[in-house]
């Protein structure tokens, strides 16, 4: 079994969630192999550099491009693929999109997201397009299509004409030897370094407008007179620059500027200290296919607060604190009951809930699904 694995989807300059779920599913997927079995990692000489050192049964295709020239990458992907791909005998092409000729392997696609279908506001208008075009083309070709969670399988079933069969559901996990509890005051003075100077309620993520960290806002004007004296710490790049600008302004007519600091995007490990040390985590999403912040503050010992629609009561599993994120009124009332009465309770219910997850579960799960498919290849060829 041979599985070449596209991982040209990622700009190396600008990292996604998808690069940080494939260095760790790799590995363990590496560790995992049996005898004729191997990974290939379709890269680019770029994004090669992003991945090294996953063992001996791990090569390598190269691709001229990877996402910091979409276009040509994309381009690659379906005109590329048919040429390069046979000439290591690839039997399974582990991808996003499929190309639109797939001549010698069969297509397992990974499906992460529907925004270009549930947030269209969040996709530039040609990637858009381009999703919209060739989802359902790709869902049709596919020999398999991995999901993370229920809810991403009603929105593909409610969008997309699939065969309920190709659906595999494998959770993501949280790396726990990164997101894990630890002192609270030492994560305190590293915080220190950004510029948090009192205890603080934490959000973490791009800032999006279906993130709605303007809902957050004005949540926190309501919630912040019965929370104490604290700040409201937002940490996350600006993806959308109009909304991102607005963010500050709107903190400014609520009058609690003077409370609220913007971090701005930071490396994934140095979230670790502001989970440790929060007093509450934040995570009031229109919509998400899965949420992983939510399982990096719980096995971090932080109390969780996330909205109870799509697949966040889903991941959270009884162990969040639960709002409306339609409603700042509802989003305060959770911030003051997780910092308050249900605080420890919360972080014990985390810690559980978090440990559940695990990469190597998620990477034992995937092997299965290339497995299934390659023995039906097998077969066919009888």
């Amino acid at each position: 079994m041979r599985v070449a694995i596209n991982l040209l989807t990622e700009d190396p300059a600008n990292p996604s969630g998808a690069h940080w779920f494939w260095t760790r599913v790799i590995p363990e997927m590496a560790s995992r192999l049996e005898t004729g079995e191997d990974l290939r990692l379709v890269v680019s000489p770029q994004s090669k550099k992003m991945h090294q050192d996953y063992g001996d049964n791990v090569s390598y295709i190269t691709y001229p491009w990877s996402n910091e020239h979409r276009k040509l990458r994309t381009l690659s992907e379906h005109l590329y693929s048919p040429l390069r791909l046979p000439l290591g005998g690839t039997d399974i092409f582990s991808t996003l999109m499929a190309p639109v000729l797939s001549p010698s392997w069969s297509n397992v696609v990974h499906i992460k997201t529907m925004h270009a279908f549930t947030q269209p506001e969040s996709v530039a208008p040609l990637t858009r397009a381009y999703r919209l075009f060739s989802y359902p083309r790709t869902v049709q070709v596919a020999e398999a299509i991995i999901i993370n969670s229920r809810s991403l399988r009603d929105e593909i079933n409610k969008h997309l004409d699939v065969e309920p069969g190709k659906l595999k559901m494998i959770p993501e996990a949280v790396d726990h030897d990164l997101f894990k509890p630890g002192d609270a005051e030492e994560a305190r003075i590293q915080v220190k370094a950004y510029g948090v100077t009192k205890p603080f309620v934490l959000f973490v993520s791009s800032l999006w407008p279906y993130k709605n960290c303007d809902g957050l806002l004005r949540a926190w004007a309501s919630a912040r007179a019965a929370l104490g004296d604290k700040q409201l710490v937002i940490i996350g790049a600006g993806r959308d620059e109009k909304y991102t600008d607005s963010l500050p302004a709107l903190a400014a007519e609520l009058g609690i500027a003077e409370d609220v600091l913007f971090v701005g995007g930071i490396p994934l490990a140095d979230t670790v200290p502001f989970y440790r040390a929060a007093d509450v985590f934040v995570y009031p999403s229109f919509n998400e296919t899965f949420g992983l912040p939510i399982l990096e503050a719980m096995a971090c010992g932080c109390p969780v607060v996330t909205s109870d629609v799509t697949a966040m009561p889903e991941t959270a599993g009884g162990a969040a604190m639960l709002s409306d994120p339609t409603d700042p009124a509802s989003i305060a009332k959770a911030m003051i009951e997780a910092a308050g009465p249900a605080r420890e309770r919360l972080i014990e219910d985390g810690l559980r809930r978090a440990g559940e997850f695990t990469w190597g579960a998620c990477a034992a799960k995937t092997l299965d699904v290339y497995r299934e498919v390659a023995e039906r290849r097998r077969n066919r060829k009888k």
